[in-house]
């Protein structure tokens, strides 16, 4: 609806009478607590915006000044009723916004003037509180129309009659309704392109039948069924949108089409050639009765059988994540060669079998994270398996191996995700025979991995030799860093990006060697003090989360080569002391660095946790006089001491005094002449 506007926003805005801003033919009145429209705008006006008013009506002569108007939006005002006249000195309309209005309360003046607008390509009746029947009304008499949008009303059955003589109409939005029910409401509308039914409480759908649709929307809804009609035309579908319902099944797709996009996430869906428990349904048929009018047809469906007369050789996109899939029908692959994408996580497959038969030569994303895969499976020939794949996601599953020289054939591959597996790495030549081990040695285009929560205790010899690591994710390995970082020396030229998150990384452990390192993660550990080696980084973002640190350096910002090039510092979750916090001011008053999570930083004084900017003043007080000049306070702390021994020292003498010259008298002394 902003096309025009878009077009022409390089011009400099004016004010214009009424308080309104002008670009060239543009008049902008949004939010201006107007309560009708104004009539000192320019006439030349060609796209006047209206939206948050508070117009109620459009009367007869509301628009008689404005006879070049060609897009007209008054979204979010108080709408109640558009007069007959009111378009007749408008004949040129193209584009009309009506949405988020009153206009349910007098809808059958409202379609009189609606029907005075022969050039009226797009109309938006969306948030009306609109029926059907007055929907029905509305558009009756608006066979121009080629996009409509009556979303967010309280739609619930769609016939025949709704949509008679929109003939031209190339997208419909009924998206956000109550709609349960469909009965041949769409029929008439042979150039529709674009339907959106997402957001509704459409059961099933049987019987579909709309060629010439490119773009079917069906999310959010309840459907169980969905079902073609049985027919050899060809079908112009492209993109099909059947996530977040209640499938039970793989869907009935047409015989011929030009899909290229099935998007079946979060559903019910499993394939029944072949039960967990061995049981076999490659004999059991489902029948559906489908009763349309005084007719009934029997469609029988054979369960295992699901795709047979299904033409997949154009999709590329199949989303069949958060499904209950525990396996596929043989061949299931074989059937689509031009697939790029396949998502197939969060399902209950325990086995995941590739062959060259599978054709998948286009596949770049595999996506099997979040299942219960304890076996990957590679039938290897002549040929390569999954040539074109690029980003492999296994992550979250139970596997403990990988078949050996799976990587030799996927020659793209830049991602992979092991996390949360209980792999290890290869670490020296020759063992990459072992099953117990993933060797990546050798694999010049991996530039992401994952080896999150993966248990590594330690690495040997070069796991990452001959690979060109750009970012490595090695967090949740408590044991990672329990032998030397031998293997660090095949990462110094490439790796920019290094997640040691809960790793039980101590201050000493050093990777100042990491040159190239522009993003660092040491979240998580037990980092009681500032680690020195990494002033030597150039990092721009580093992560000092959830450790032991008092206090960080006062001079972090002019630590060079670290200072000058850090941008950004996390440094929430830690027990700063309230009474060390010169390093914060300092940050503050650092140009160019971030802070994003300062907020949440707290310090500590006592049991209380206090935010750093805002220390109440006994709390300053009290670490002034913690932070005083402790010479002094040790003299302080040390006369009153002094002063008790002293006088101690005196009553002693004193009283011991007679005693103590006899004494010396008795041991020392010579007798005195007489």
């Amino acid at each position: 609806l902003a096309v025009g506007w878009g077009s022409r926003m390089d011009a400099a805005w004016a004010p214009s009478p009424g308080g309104c801003e002008l670009v060239q033919s543009i008049m902008d009145c949004t939010g201006r607590w107007l309560s009708s429209i104004p009539g000192n705008l320019r006439g030349d006006t060609e796209e006047l915006f209206l939206d948050d008013n508070t117009i109620q009506v459009l009367d007869n002569a509301s628009l008689l000044l404005y006879p070049q108007l060609w897009h007209l939006s008054l979204t979010r005002n108080r709408l109640e009723l558009i007069e007959p006249g009111a378009f007749l000195s408008s004949q040129g309309l193209e584009v009309l916004s009506l949405k988020d209005n009153l206009l349910f309360t007098n809808y059958s003046l409202t379609a009189a003037a609606l029907s005075a607008l022969p050039a009226l390509r797009m109309l938006d009746l969306a948030g009306n509180q609109l029926r059907e029947d007055m929907v029905s009304v509305l558009v009756s008499n608006l066979s121009s129309l080629e996009s409509l949008s009556v979303a967010r009303n309280i739609i619930m059955r769609l016939d025949s009659s709704i949509f008679t003589n929109l003939t031209e109409l190339l997208e419909l939005n009924l998206e956000k309704n109550y709609i349960f029910e469909i009965d041949n409401a769409f029929e008439g509308l042979q150039r529709l392109q674009r339907l959106n039914l997402a957001y509704n409480y459409l059961p099933c759908l049987v019987g579909f039948d709309l060629t010439q649709l490119r773009v079917l929307n069906l999310s959010n809804n309840v459907i169980e069924w969905f079902l073609t009609m049985e027919i050899d035309d060809l079908f112009e579908l492209e993109v099909l949108d059947l996530s977040h319902n209640r499938l039970l099944f793989f869907p009935v797709l047409p015989r011929q089409s030009k899909l290229h996009s099935l998007l079946l996430q979060d559903n019910r869906m499993s394939f029944y050639q072949r039960l967990p428990n061995g049981t076999s349904l490659a004999n059991v048929t489902m029948q559906f009765l489908i009763i349309d009018g005084n007719s009934t047809n029997i469609t029988t469906v054979r369960l295992w059988d699901e795709l047979c007369h299904s033409n997949l050789s154009s999709l590329r996109l199949l989303d069949m994540s958060q499904n209950d899939v525990w396996g596929l029908p043989d061949d299931f692959l074989a059937q689509m060669p031009s697939l790029t994408h396949l998502k197939l996580n969060q399902n209950c497959l325990e086995a995941f079998h590739l062959s060259e038969e599978d054709s998948l030569a286009r596949l770049t994303e595999l996506d099997l994270s979040q299942n219960q895969l304890v076996e990957l499976g590679v039938k290897v020939g002549t040929g390569d398996i999954l040539p074109s794949l690029q980003l492999f996601n296994l992550s979250t599953n139970r596997l403990q191996a990988l078949p050996p020289r799976i990587f030799t054939h996927t020659r793209k591959i830049t991602t992979l995700d092991l996390s949360y597996n209980r792999v290890d790495l290869c670490p020296q030549p020759g063992e990459a025979e072992s099953p117990s081990c993933v060797d990546i040695r050798g694999v010049e285009t991996l530039s992401h991995l994952s080896l999150a929560g993966c248990g590594l205790q330690g690495m040997g010899g070069r796991p990452f030799q001959g690979t060109s690591l750009m970012h490595l994710d090695l967090s949740d390995n408590r044991q990672l860093l329990s032998r030397d970082l031998a293997w660090l020396q095949d990462l110094v030229l490439t790796l920019q990006v290094l997640s040691l998150r809960n790793t039980s990384l101590s201050s000493t452990t050093d990777f100042s060697a990491l040159s190239s390192l522009v993003r660092l993660d040491l979240s998580g550990n037990c980092l009681a003090a500032f680690p020195a080696w990494l002033g030597a980084l150039r990092l721009r973002s580093l992560d000092l989360r959830d450790n032991c640190l008092p206090a960080l350096p006062r001079d972090l910002p002019q630590q060079a080569p670290l200072g000058r090039s850090l941008r950004e510092l996390y440094l929430s979750q830690n027990p700063y002391n309230c009474c060390t916090l010169g390093w914060w001011d300092t940050l503050q008053q650092a140009q160019g660095l971030r802070v994003p999570d300062g907020q949440e930083v707290t310090c500590r004084h006592g049991s209380r946790a206090l935010s750093p900017g805002a220390l109440p003043q006994p709390v300053l007080q009290s670490c002034q006089w913690q932070t005083a000049n402790l010479e002094l306070l040790y003299l302080v702390l040390a006369l009153p001491t002094c002063l008790t021994l002293l006088v101690a020292f005196v009553v002693i003498f004193l009283m011991l005094k007679e005693k103590l010259l006899k004494m010396v008298k008795n041991r020392c002394g010579v007798s005195s002449p007489y």
